[in-house]
């Protein structure tokens, strides 16, 4: 049976090296998480400021692999 994983939303506060963030959570925890395989294949730019969605396993709760990157609003659609 698979793994059960835990999948929360963040903001990149911090890029490290080798593909490695520093993510602070909806819940204000703070963790390291890396790419994908299917973004890294995708060449999909994080940057920090971005929003994230990150899958987490239950028996580590410090780290995580970003799964999905949210868009991002542009200022001209939210000034309408």
């Amino acid at each position: 049976m698979k793994e059960q994983k835990f999948i929360h939303e963040g903001l990149i506060t911090e890029s490290l090296s080798n593909g490695m963030f520093r993510v602070k959570l909806d819940n204000e925890n703070l963790i390291i998480a890396y790419i994908s395989g299917k973004i890294r294949r995708g060449f999909i730019r994080i940057l920090p400021g971005d929003r994230v969605r990150v899958e987490m396993s239950h028996y580590d709760s410090t780290k995580g692999r970003i799964i999905y990157r949210l868009t991002r609003l542009s200022k001209k659609d939210s000034n309408d």
